[in-house]
């Protein structure tokens, strides 16, 4: 894998087959054309937490370095990143920038910004922003660079149903070799944020807890994971 700037890895789950689209199939498929440069070359991704936008950020970057192109994952939220962390990405082929809101309303921040932003598109590189909000309500200051965020597609990424969160923790389980039954997934439903980032990492300690302690996936085990605090 192509190394990263401030040491940002790709989380080892993030990757298209573990994001279940559910209501946000369109955006999904955008995103995957987005990562093999069939598409659009500027994307805008917003929702609230919890519907994945930093999964199909990181999922996009290791698409595309699986089929050798370089690519450059930012969470702009980030503690400790100066506006200067911008300068020279456009060397990558894709970019995909996470937070957005993060960053609004710093004067140096949205020029440097708008900068990398006129540079990608003269280079003709790829750029994916997510933030909490559509471009038009991000507080950003700068006119120009508002302009920018709205010329590409814009998707807004919607959580998924009850229904979308057992179709994914009995996909992921089973991708994992795990078998869970009726009554361990409402029991994961019930007591975990159905959020898929908790699904997901209560799915990995499930299964490093299975095969250490060579026992079942059980509800006794899950409630005891769940009572434990995370690694």
């Amino acid at each position: 894998m192509q190394q990263l700037p401030l040491s940002v890895e790709l989380r080892a789950e993030t990757d298209f087959n573990e994001y279940l689209p559910g209501p946000n199939a369109e955006a999904v498929a955008a995103v995957a054309g987005w990562a093999i440069g069939n598409g659009h070359d500027f994307l805008y991704l917003f929702g609230p937490p919890g519907t994945g936008k930093t999964h199909l950020l990181q999922a996009a970057c290791r698409s595309a370095i699986d089929l050798s192109a370089t690519a450059i994952y930012l969470p702009l939220g980030q503690a400790g990143l100066e506006p200067a962390v911008l300068d020279e990405l456009e060397r990558a082929d894709l970019v995909a920038l996470d937070d957005l809101q993060s960053v609004a309303g710093d004067a140096d921040w949205e020029y440097a910004l708008f900068a990398l932003y006129n540079r990608l598109l003269e280079a003709r590189r790829r750029l994916l922003v997510s933030a909490n909000a559509p471009a038009a309500e991000v507080p950003i200051h700068l006119p120009d660079l508002r302009s920018r965020l709205t010329w590409g597609p814009g998707y807004r990424l919607r959580p998924l149903t009850e229904s979308d969160c057992e179709r994914l923790l009995l996909l992921s389980a089973k991708r994992r070799g795990l078998q869970l039954g009726s009554n361990a997934v409402g029991y994961i439903l019930r007591r975990c944020p159905r959020e898929p980032r908790n699904l997901l990492a209560l799915l990995d300690r499930l299964d490093k807890a299975t095969l250490s302690r060579k026992r079942r996936p059980t509800v006794p085990l899950i409630r005891e994971l769940l009572q434990m605090p995370p690694p």
